[in-house]
């Protein structure tokens, strides 16, 4: 269990952005972007260590869906069909936290591989 809770979790008006308040006082503001980049689901990190792809082409790519699962967490439906990733309130709080750092090694990645953050190409 999650020791910290939402209070409110927005959808901005253009959809590329979350808002996601906890009890704390604590509120962050995600982009749909990094959401979709950094999805918990297995498409993204794989089914174990060392798996994890590195996802282009999602610059622009907007939130359509926001889902309860059960207490715990929210499932985030995407506008480029990816729906899969289960966002737990702790990994919420952790991108919120810490999103900026991980936004530049995922840029650092892009880069690396010759990837783009405008051009839809398959991950790996």
């Amino acid at each position: 269990m999650s020791e910290f809770w939402p209070t409110e979790l927005r959808v901005s008006k253009d959809r590329h952005r979350l808002t996601v308040s906890f009890d704390d006082g604590a509120t962050f503001d995600l982009a749909a972007e990094l959401l979709r980049v950094l999805s918990p689901s297995a498409e993204v990190q794989g089914h174990g260590p060392g798996q994890r792809v590195t996802v282009p082409g999602k610059r622009n790519v907007q939130i359509i869906s926001v889902q309860p699962t059960g207490n715990y967490a929210v499932r985030i439906g995407f506008d480029d069909f990816h729906d899969t990733g289960i966002y737990t309130w702790t990994y919420l709080r952790e991108l919120g936290e810490t999103g900026e750092e991980l936004f530049r090694a995922y840029e650092q990645e892009l880069a690396n591989k010759g990837m783009s953050r405008d051009k839809s190409e398959k991950p790996r």
